[in-house]
């Protein structure tokens, strides 16, 4: 167990014991409360929660509650009294509710700011999506799959190439950071790219711990480094806008210019600089851990999986085909990678890089016939879904075809990439960016896991067995 947690427990129980025994007593006045218990006061089930995960028995835990209370029922998470909601329709219901707020840990709002997507409602929401979308639109992703592929290549040139052995987590969370920030900043290669890099390393690191500031702790060490990387986003933003000013930049040079272009119709900016730069802080976040998170783990599947494997390298070898020598790739070159993009899907499904969320009850709300109390905490997981035997046939067993029809599933059945309003705006850059990786990866090496354990823990992200190094041998070098 985490010693700040432990410490952080101690330390805010005193204050909040009372206000969660008036919480958990009013709401019976305003209705039937979902079954279950909040547990001991601050604590509720957060530990054992936290335990399942990083035991990877977090879906285990999950249908545990569902088989014992039904798919709605009551806990205490993270100190908060929270309705668990499991099943299609609660899952629209979360998405599509106007009256639930997004709900994140204290901790992401310190380390990534206060004023970022992940929080907005309303308007604020609004105009924040809406440039998100513009930096993301078709139109735009077509001129990014060059940008891609040439961080694709040089990576795998100067990371990959004349290895024996390779660690497959760290390297993907480099390569898709380099991605990102060259997209949202045109930061290109060098000293302020590695610095920025590093300070992500440690900013993830206390997304979800405890939001207690002592010295030695991985919060601590995510808020020096929030702040660091911070600076570099506040900098890069300014001189972003002054060469905006002198003519020197363009709106589709990066999100960060994109973002200081919006204006209103009297010509304001839409976007102050503290919004702008919590939006990158996010998407910088968003952009990079969760698309590597699934590479590694399609890369981990395709090591003991030969059909899959060939049927994916004849798919990319068919494209390769089709071009000329030296010819980049292309959005329509994507487009032909169907099979590659089931079986991401299929990994995403199985493996899905964030377990759940949360969202908060603005108003007294009903589902199901049960009461959920304002200010309560609503938390849904993908993996009641998805792991659901009656929704996808054999859960367990890796099987790309199930999404070979859009509509092999009931709506809201499939949610790694969220729902609703809030859906994730970089479903298609996320594509992008593994068809790209997966191209080149397939063509050039064959790879063997150094580890047979088919094992990962979630903390919180799916993290495989010692980050997955694997045996690599260069296709060009094999007689």
């Amino acid at each position: 167990m985490d010693l700040s947690l432990v410490l952080a427990l101690v330390a805010v129980a005193s204050s909040v014991l009372f206000l969660l025994v008036t919480r958990a007593r009013q709401p019976w006045q305003r209705g039937k409360l979902p079954p279950g218990s909040l547990g001991l006061p601050v604590i509720g089930q957060s530990l054992g929660l936290l335990r399942a995960m990083h035991a990877n028995t977090a879906e285990r835990w999950i249908q545990d509650r569902v088989d014992r209370y039904g798919p709605v029922s009551k806990l205490s998470l993270f100190g908060a009294p929270t309705v668990l909601l499991t099943g299609p329709a609660a899952n629209k219901f979360v998405f599509f509710n106007g009256t639930l707020a997004m709900q994140q840990p204290r901790s992401v709002r310190m380390i990534l700011g206060e004023r970022s997507i992940l929080d907005l409602m309303g308007p604020d929401h609004k105009r924040i999506r809406g440039a998100l979308l513009e930096f993301l639109k078709p139109d735009m992703l077509r001129l990014y799959v060059g940008k891609i592929e040439g961080e694709v290549r040089r990576h795998l040139d100067e990371s990959w190439a004349g290895r024996r052995t390779v660690t497959v987590l760290p390297l993907m969370k480099r390569l898709t950071f380099d991605i990102i920030s060259l997209l949202l900043f045109g930061l290109e290669r060098g000293a302020v790219r590695d610095a920025l890099a590093a300070d992500f390393k440690h900013v993830l690191d206390g997304l979800w711990a405890v939001p207690v500031d002592l010295p030695f702790t991985a919060f601590r060490r995510s808020l020096k480094c929030s702040a660091s990387a911070r600076r570099v986003v506040t900098g890069i933003t300014r001189e972003t806008k002054a060469k905006l000013e002198r003519g020197e930049s363009s709106r589709s040079s990066g999100l960060i210019a994109c973002l200081l272009r919006m204006t209103d119709d009297s010509g304001a900016r839409l976007l102050s600089e503290d919004e702008i730069v919590d939006t990158a802080m996010v998407s910088l976040v968003a952009g990079h851990d969760t698309s590597s998170i699934l590479l590694t783990f399609l890369i981990r599947q395709l090591a003991s999986d030969p059909d899959t494997l060939a049927a994916m390298v004849q798919e990319h070898e068919e494209v390769a085909k089709s071009k000329g020598d030296g010819d980049a790739l292309t959005w329509e070159d994507l487009a032909k990678m169907k099979f590659t993009w089931r079986a991401a899907q299929e990994i995403l499904r199985m493996v899905p890089p964030v377990f759940g969320s949360f969202r908060r009850a603005t108003q007294d709300i009903e589902f199901d016939g049960y009461v959920i109390p304002k200010g309560w905490q609503v938390f849904w997981t993908a993996a009641a879904t998805h792991m659901d035997g009656r929704i996808f046939p054999e859960p367990a067993k890796f099987n790309p075809s199930r999404f070979e029809k859009q509509s092999a599933a009931p709506p809201c059945s499939f949610v790694a990439f969220g729902g609703g309003p809030r859906i994730c705006v970089g479903m298609e850059f996320a594509r992008a960016e593994t068809l790209v990786m997966m191209h080149y990866l397939l063509r050039r090496f064959r790879w063997k896991l150094c580890w047979m354990e088919n094992t990962f823990v979630r903390d919180p992200a799916p993290t495989p067995l010692h980050d997955l190094p694997i045996q690599l041998e260069d296709k060009a070098a094999s007689p």
